[in-house]
């Protein structure tokens, strides 16, 4: 019975997953399915044609891959569907530790990575030479630390290049990339954990800490002391057991979007965070997912109100925030991305999770996605809401 009831499971599946590819011409406007040597959880953008991935697994030398999207990604106009796995390896580095962070500093050839099994970062070098290899430059060890966890990240385009980075509250620092010259400490006894980091501007960052408070960070002060932004300090924000993160929009309003592992979001606006701008309960977490490692949520860079969470299972939920308001309704995406799901299972037979996604810089409606068997999409995908594709 048992062999049966696993025989019929895999014909509903298979039934699911084509009808999902039938589905793609009017789902996509565009979308490319590619196998990267190992599963990664991040992807960083080089400039706007170029990403970088890398593999994060414990026990093993992981791989360090900077990818050419697919020539019919860098046009400015889609041209249909396009399941081809045509992204160009540029150049390649190892490294002797799962890499869990990846940053590049933007205007330069800089690479920081972080990972376990401690609190060390990685400065790579990706400028072209005659090997095309990513090369490890130097190692920068904290000034100041309470433990041997790894250590969040966030790169500025300040000049000099610098990181922020930290695994607490209270061991929040910013070293200068190149000299490793320590530039600032937090002063703070605070010892929760760092979920996320993100920079305003060259002078100020935000920081969101694992029980969803926000922090913001001024570099003009030489002691730094983080100031506990008053909306996080609300009930909604305290509520014991779950664990948030962040991101940071890009635009001219400072907007930051926090996302708890109960599946609620919350929009506030840096420049009045005495109440929440917009919130709405959104994804329903899967009961069979361990741990939050890969929950992660993101606001679209091209003006709008889109933004997309993954992480609680093998989907990329879009929601558009138009019509939230700040009670924390119900709220249902506009799209969800579900190419993952019929990927390679797992060693338990379970569906493949999302490990992470980042939006195109400036395709409107194309995302970035990759899964915990080793998958990478781009996806451009098709507004319900709009007669014509974007």
């Amino acid at each position: 019975m048992a062999g049966a009831a696993s025989a019929a499971a895999m014909e509903e599946e298979e039934e699911e997953e084509e009808a999902w590819l039938m589905d793609s011409l009017r789902l996509y406007n565009d979308l490319h399915l590619f196998e990267l040597p190992g599963p990664t959880r991040v992807i960083e953008w080089i400039g706007d044609q170029r990403i970088c991935v890398a593999g994060y697994e414990n026990g093993s030398r992981n791989e360090i891959l900077q990818l050419l999207l697919p020539p019919r990604l860098l046009a400015k106009h889609n041209k249909g569907l396009c399941p081809e796995r045509d992204f160009k390896v540029e150049r390649g580095g190892i490294s002797d530790r799962p890499i869990y962070r990846l940053k590049h500093v933007l205007g330069t050839s800089l690479l920081v990575t972080s990972g376990p099994p401690d609190s060390g970062l990685q400065v790579w070098c990706v400028e072209p030479d005659e090997t095309d290899m990513i090369k490890l430059l130097s190692v920068i060890s904290p000034t100041k630390t309470e433990d041997t966890s790894w250590s969040k990240i966030a790169t500025s385009c300040a000049k000099p290049a610098c990181v922020l980075h930290g695994q607490r509250i209270s061991n929040l620092q910013m070293t200068e990339i190149e000299s490793e010259k320590s530039l600032w400490v937090a002063g703070s006894a605070n010892l929760d954990k760092i979920a996320s980091l993100g920079f305003l501007d060259e002078a100020t960052a935000v920081v969101c800490g694992a029980k969803g408070q926000l922090f913001l960070v001024d570099f003009r002060q030489q002691q730094g002391i983080l100031g506990e932004l008053e909306e996080a300090r609300t009930p909604w924000a305290q509520t014991e057991g779950l664990n948030w993160c962040a991101g940071v929009g890009s635009g001219e309003a400072p907007l930051i979007a926090r996302l708890s592992s109960g599946g609620l979001v919350v929009l506030t606006d840096i420049r009045h965070p005495s109440s929440p701008l917009k919130m709405a309960q959104c994804c329903a977490p899967t009961s069979n997912l361990l741990g939050t490692d890969f929950q992660s949520i993101s606001l679209a860079p091209v003006p709008g109100d889109n933004l997309a969470v993954s992480g609680f299972d093998g989907t990329i939920q879009v929601y558009n925030t138009q019509d939230w308001a700040s009670s924390g309704q119900e709220a249902k995406p506009v799209f969800i991305h579900k190419g993952h799901i019929f990927g390679t299972p797992d060693k338990d037979g379970g569906s493949p999770v999302v490990t992470t996604h980042t939006w195109h810089p400036w395709k409107p409606q194309t995302l970035l996605s990759a899964a915990s068997d080793g998958s990478l999409h781009v996806w451009d995908w098709s507004d319900p809401r709009t007669s014509e594709p974007v």
